[in-house]
């Protein structure tokens, strides 16, 4: 594995850093000063501010990117899986997707030195929004990152935090923080760690609990024996979490104590030229956005009706998550698949989600 770095004297002044400010939310320019292969296919990007800053955010949240490739302005969200119990640097981890266009370009373009510019911490996914006493951590893939960031601040920050950690992957190769992983396993007596694997688990190190195959009913009930008493935390791709979600249901698992994070895909995050093209057929409703008009097709969101008109917004998961394409309707009616990140106020004051939300009647927009 390569890892990358870079001295600067602005990095290394100790004075600077420990009186730098908070950065709790909004636009950070970032500095990459380490970068290195976790496996085969997946980077982890260590970052300072430009100006020295202390990182304060939720475990679990996650940072929108804000870049140019290719002469395209374009936002991607990724999962900070560093730590806010050690906040002078921030890190994200990322597994380059086939044909995944910006998950290559950080692979092969973002190197040690380079700036980059971030907005957040957003999400709800997190220690502080989702109350627990004993927790479940259920992860697959990219899926792990919330849940190792959630790992190290709880194993960083209390004695005998009662944390159940299963992760599944292809094999022994894919597993992202492994040494990590079983690092904290060894200094925490509490934490119980265990790994799910399709195949090759028999590689794996004497004395780790494991599994072969898929998750099912007899591999959770033997390697987390209680998890019916623990708060569960679900991430990964979108088949390992609809599978998961149907296998609690049919143990009667209180899913009130279900949580999941979610994304989608990266090549769900097509870009808006291809999007505009895809349904036009009229509905007969109109998007009014200040001086804009546009007849929106019967299948298209928000998100699409505005990026056709080339107007500005931040559409970084297209997937309901992540928030960043919040806006307000103000006159009008719509119908939305995802409220996540909007809060029973915003909601009430019109704020919907654009990448979610189609219409039923005209409507007037604010972004």
């Amino acid at each position: 594995m390569s890892i990358d770095t870079i001295s600067r004297p602005s990095l290394h002044n100790h004075e600077r850093q420990l009186a730098s400010n908070d950065w709790q939310h909004g636009q950070v320019e970032l500095q990459c000063v380490e970068k290195w292969q976790e496996t085969h296919d997946v980077f982890s990007y260590r970052f300072q501010g430009i100006e020295p800053v202390k990182f304060q955010f939720k475990p679990g949240q996650f940072l929108t990117f804000n870049m140019d490739i290719d002469g395209k302005k374009t936002y991607r969200s990724y999962t900070i899986s560093s730590s806010p119990s050690r906040p002078y640097s921030i890190v994200v981890t990322v597994k380059c997707i086939e044909g995944g266009r910006v998950s290559n370009y950080l692979a092969e373009s973002l190197n040690v030195g380079d700036t980059i510019n971030a907005s957040g911490p957003d999400g709800v996914f997190n220690l502080v929004d989702i109350k627990a006493d004993k927790y479940l951590f259920l992860s697959a893939g990219s899926g792990i990152t919330p849940m190792f960031s959630m790992s190290r601040w709880l194993t960083d920050t209390q004695v005998g935090a009662d944390i159940a950690f299963l992760n599944c992957a292809k094999s022994p190769e894919d597993l992202i923080f492994r040494t990590q992983l079983d690092t904290i396993s060894f200094n925490n007596s509490a934490f119980n760690l265990s790994y799910i694997l399709e195949s090759g688990a028999e590689r794996l190190p004497q004395g780790l609990s494991w599994g072969e195959g898929r998750i099912n009913a007899e591999q959770l009930s033997r390697l987390v024996e209680d998890y019916k008493q623990r708060t569960i935390f679900v991430c990964g791709p979108e088949p390992f979490m609809k599978g998961v979600e149907s296998l609690l249901e049919s143990l009667n698992f209180d899913m009130s104590r279900y949580h999941y994070e979610s994304f989608g895909t990266e090549s769900s995050q097509v870009d808006a030229k291809v999007i505009t093209e895809v349904d036009n057929t009229a509905t007969g409703f109109m998007l009014r956005i200040g001086d804009n008009s546009r007849a929106m097709g019967q299948n298209e969101t928000l998100l699409e009706g505005i990026e056709a008109e080339g107007l500005p917004i931040i559409a970084a998961c297209r997937a309901g998550v992540c928030g960043a394409c919040k806006c307000k309707v103000i006159e009008g009616e719509t119908e939305s698949s995802s409220v996540m990140t909007l809060t029973p106020d915003e909601i009430a004051q019109g704020y919907v989600l654009a990448c979610s939300t189609k219409l039923k009647s005209d409507v007037l927009l604010q972004l």
